[in-house]
């Protein structure tokens, strides 16, 4: 039997963890939600022992990375993988950027070097844009009254829906694909005012007002987001994973997420 320890048990990788139990995998995880404590170093060494494939969805901590810190030592041996971010690739004025594109040079620097130790380390590192789903999507920062529509012309974002993070991730698992990075992306890169215009036009209700990114009064975390502009590729997954996403834009997402919800 496969066995599966996970490091980080998120949005995203709770949902991996789902799957890869309903393949018939053994998983186990650290955190919260997990069954073992991140720093019960004899708990994870255990599981360790017995894991043919580790996931780590852990964020950086300290400008570094907490699971290569700690049990770096302890992956050898096993198959890899990473959930980083395409905000590694930094700002590209809305130009189209892949896996050979240059990294570090965003606001994402720690997450650029903790992706770069991944790689080195052999594993397969997914570059992950906006995540959205069940739970976490437009419809719910309009129903929270968090939404924003912003002027600013010619910005646009990737985004991928959770489940084809899921999908990518399992084709990987399943297939043992050589390591390297891959981006799981949608394949319509567009402004979040799209957005959430669609997600109104589901909902029914008007959308909010166009305003300027100073009127919008956003967090620094926000702003931040909103000072890169990029169109993530999504190739090199689909040719090398045999994977497309499920929900190839924001308009199918939204779709399946009104269905489930």
């Amino acid at each position: 039997m496969s066995r599966l320890l996970i490091f980080g048990l998120g949005y995203t990788a709770s949902r991996i963890a789902y799957a890869m139990r309903g393949r018939g995998w053994q998983v186990e995880a650290t955190g919260s939600a997990g069954n073992i404590g991140f720093d019960e170093r004899d708990g994870v060494s255990a599981a360790l022992a017995q894991a043919s494939h580790v996931l780590s969805s852990a964020p950086p901590a300290d400008g570094s990375d907490p699971v290569l810190d700690r049990y770096g030592d302890a992956l050898k041996g096993r198959m890899l993988a990473y959930l980083s971010s395409t905000g590694v690739y930094g700002d590209a004025d809305g130009a189209w950027v892949d896996e050979a594109s240059p990294t570090g040079s965003g606001r994402r620097s720690a997450r650029a070097e903790c992706d770069a130790r991944w790689l080195e380390a052999g594993a397969r590192v997914f570059r992950l844009p906006g995540i959205y789903g069940p739970g976490r999507s437009a419809f719910d920062r309009i129903e929270a009254g968090k939404a924003h529509r912003i002027d600013l012309p010619g910005q646009v974002f990737s985004r991928v829906h959770v489940d084809d993070i899921v999908a990518g991730v399992v084709a990987a698992f399943e297939q043992a694909v050589p390591p390297g990075a891959y981006n799981l992306s949608d394949d319509l890169p567009a402004s979040q005012n799209a957005v959430i215009e669609e997600a109104c036009r589901r909902l029914d209700v008007e959308p909010p007002p166009l305003v300027t990114l100073e009127e919008a009064d956003l967090s620094p975390m926000a702003r931040g987001f909103y000072a890169e502009n990029r169109r993530v590729a999504n190739g090199k997954a689909k040719r090398v994973l045999g994977w497309k996403p499920r929900h190839p834009t924001y308009r199918e997402g939204l779709a399946a997420i009104m269905a489930r919800e």
